[in-house]
């Protein structure tokens, strides 16, 4: 039964950002081009962003000690804004360059749910191919697989794997409902800057998006797994507000001048002939 649980959390990830694609598009009537065009953003921005963290970020937490007191918090921060920064600049120039004609609620709907729609499917993928490991690991000899360094950390972690409650293997599946409703919230965020012309709201984006990493990080590390799902389920509701709040602000945009009437019969323009004087001496001789 824990088997089918692991494989459903894998599925779910994969599955419900496709879900969502296919709502929207048929419920606004929207290409599934954007959701293509939000996908690519998330993949380009995680170009610069793993390296960062690998290269730069990570050495520098490791040289502060992370994991520990002040310099926890102060490494969350870090990796909370190193993600939202990342994801947040490679959306607005997503939208401000590759996607022109999307400016209205729908379609930062559609672009979001492509940028997290990606993130909840590679991550799916990835838990689906440890899934296929722990089976054939459960089922063979760990002592042929594993190096001897390693043997015993490997019996824990596939002990604790296969001993887990069903609902905790269900966390990543519900961890990516939250993340996503961020980031549906955070494209809408961009998007209108863009609309409105003012980077106030491109800031707000990228520390939205940062709180809510750096919040999980803390909080997983600090209390454990449960308390951080507990912050970003919180944070999904407060996500889902934004949402909502931003349906009217980036309703369709009406152009300013009205459908052209349609053509009707040209109008004649009768100008009245003015009797000249002579005309009017002549006719009152003729009266006469």
């Amino acid at each position: 039964m824990l088997a089918f649980f692991h494989f459903l959390n894998a599925l779910l990830m994969i599955l419900l950002p496709l879900g969502l694609a296919i709502y929207l598009t048929r419920r606004f009537g929207l290409d599934w081009g954007l959701f293509g065009v939000g996908a690519v953003s998330f993949i380009s921005s995680q170009v610069l962003h793993l390296p960062f963290n690998a290269w730069v970020l990570n050495p520098f937490l490791a040289s502060l000690g992370f994991g520990e007191g002040s310099a926890l918090a102060l490494g969350a921060a870090l990796l909370g804004l190193s993600a939202g920064a990342f994801e947040g600049l490679t959306r607005y120039l997503a939208l401000a360059f590759w996607a022109r004609k999307a400016r209205d609620w729908r379609q930062g709907l559609l672009f979001g749910a492509g940028h997290g729609g990606a993130e909840a499917i590679l991550i799916g993928l990835l838990t689906l191919y440890g899934f296929l490991q722990a089976m054939a690991l459960r089922r063979g000899d760990l002592a042929q697989l594993v190096p001897p360094e390693q043997l015993a950390l490997a019996q824990e972690q596939l002990k604790a794997y296969w001993n887990m409650p069903p609902g905790m293997a269900l966390m990543g599946a519900l961890e990516r409902v939250g993340a996503m409703t961020l980031h549906l919230s955070a494209a809408l965020l961009v998007l209108l800057a863009i609309r409105e012309r003012r980077p106030v709201w491109l800031a707000a984006a990228i520390g939205w998006h940062a709180l809510l990493d750096a919040l999980a990080v803390y909080a997983s590390r600090r209390w454990g797994v449960l308390p951080a799902e507990g912050i970003v389920m919180l944070m999904a509701l407060a996500s889902l507000g934004i949402i909502l709040a931003l349906r009217r602000r980036l309703a369709p945009l009406v152009p300013e001048s009205g459908p052209n009437p349609l053509p009707g019969p040209p109008e004649i323009e009768m100008e009245a002939e003015v009797p000249e004087q002579a005309d009017l001496e002549d006719s009152r001789f003729l009266a006469e």
